[in-house]
């Protein structure tokens, strides 16, 4: 039986920014290209392109081969990949219906799901940063492939035309045939996914971590339902300076007061008890979070892991200053700030762009720690964000929260549902 591989990725300029996809199939035996396709799809994440880039990549081996094909969908994306075999959980929801298309594509066929180093996936990189530099100057992207060979469609449109010139015009009819299909893949696709459950009775005890997972008829390789919580402990780091005055404090660094240290000895004692369990310490990169981060690690004997994501938001030019002196010397600039978390600070960082890297903090945390109970020491506007998130609650919603000193927040994260708040600036431990 003719076998082949698919090689899929994407890519955006900005994450998000303008964004495009590439994917290729090759003959498994000798690893000719058969048939590419790319294209540009506006402002994307990275992991949206790269997504896109799979079904792409899946609906051109449908239409070259039809269904039951065999093929090796390899990727230099570990996130795509592990979520595609089933071994990570899709926390992101921009991406469950995307990861729901792919997964109704691949079970028409006979997939094996491989991770590739990026170095050998040069086509698929290639093709989707050609389709981003034809978008960039507005003409559209056109397949260069000039032969199609070893698959059974292909064989039948060469054997029907006329040699050459026909495998050309096939190549190209199936891209196009692809590109049109993937366009409209937000109008169609979601609701052709609804339709069947990705769940099946397979057990995920039986797939090895490292072995590459086959998913088609009758094995989808999609995990099944799980009550186990990832629990993440969002712990406050204690008083400052700052903090005393009552000023913006983002990257800037101070040191904790002796009642900030006291705060985290206080944290401490308590998160070091039952119910607690805590089995897993990360801590923002400032000093702050480190210091109340390490009280909790002397008490458990655990060490502290840095996660840069969960930084404090920069507030540029604001660092230091009161809320008073900025809305005295930035009143335009503040109140901008206060309507819309798209905005910035003068030389800052938008709760926008906060978000986006503190859910891809928390998503990393969640994944790498799945089943484990985490404390995450951190500050106000990463908590914030975190909670806003698992309640899916807008982004205005970041200020209607209020967070004390040292505090205590609580989610837990299940494979199988939402995320859960259990607790919410809780300061018991303080009283």
């Amino acid at each position: 039986m003719t076998s082949y591989v698919v090689e899929a990725d994407g890519g955006s300029r900005g994450n998000p920014g303008p964004a495009g996809y590439g994917a290729v199939v090759k003959d498994a035996a000798d690893g000719q290209i058969l048939v590419e396709d790319a294209a540009a799809i506006g402002t994307a994440t990275n992991n949206v392109a790269e997504y896109r880039g799979l079904i792409a990549g899946l609906r051109v081996l449908l239409d070259l081969a039809g269904d039951g094909a065999v093929a090796e969908v390899r990727m230099d994306s570990k996130l795509v990949i592990e979520q595609m075999a089933g071994r990570w959980k899709i926390k992101n929801e921009g991406l469950r219906p995307l990861a729901m298309e792919a997964g109704t594509l691949a079970r028409r066929l006979r997939v094996t799901w491989r991770w590739i180093p990026r170095e050998k996936n040069k086509d698929a990189d290639r093709l989707a940063n050609e389709a981003m530099d034809a978008a960039a100057k507005g003409v559209p992207w056109h397949s260069t492939v000039s032969t199609v060979s070893g698959g059974p469609a292909a064989s039948s449109a060469l054997s029907a035309g006329a040699g050459r010139p026909g495998a050309q015009a096939v190549a190209q009819a199936v891209v196009t045939a692809t590109a049109t299909a993937t366009a409209t893949a937000t109008r169609t696709g979601r609701e052709g996914a609804a339709q069947e459950s990705l769940f099946d009775s397979t057990d995920i005890s039986e797939i090895s971590s490292d072995a590459p997972v086959v998913t088609g008829k009758g094995a989808t390789g999609w995990r099944p339902p799980t009550t186990t919580a990832t629990t993440l402990i969002l712990l406050r780091h204690g008083e400052t300076p700052l903090s005393v005055e009552r000023r913006f404090s983002g990257l800037g660094d101070p040191e904790l007061t002796p009642n900030g240290v006291a705060q985290a000895e206080a944290a401490a004692a308590r998160l070091s008890r039952e119910p607690y369990g805590v089995q897993v310490i990360v801590s923002s990169p400032l000093r702050r979070a480190r210091a109340t981060a390490g009280a909790v690690a002397a008490r458990t004997g655990l060490e502290v892991i840095v996660e840069e994501g969960l930084r404090e938001a920069d507030f540029g030019d604001w660092e230091g200053h009161t809320f008073t002196e900025i809305q005295r010397r930035w009143p335009d600039e503040l109140a901008a700030w206060l309507a819309d978390p798209s905005v910035a600070p003068p030389g800052g960082e938008s709760f926008e762009s906060v978000a986006r890297r503190v859910q891809e903090a928390g998503d990393r945390l969640v994944e790498r720690y799945e089943g484990r109970t985490v404390l995450a020491v951190t500050h106000v506007t990463p908590i914030k964000t975190l909670l806003r998130l698992a309640l899916l609650a807008p982004p205005a919603a970041l200020y209607r929260m209020h967070l004390d000193l040292a505090c205590v927040s609580l989610i837990e994260y299940y494979a199988d549902g939402p995320a859960v708040v259990k607790a919410f600036n809780d300061i018991s431990h303080l009283r």
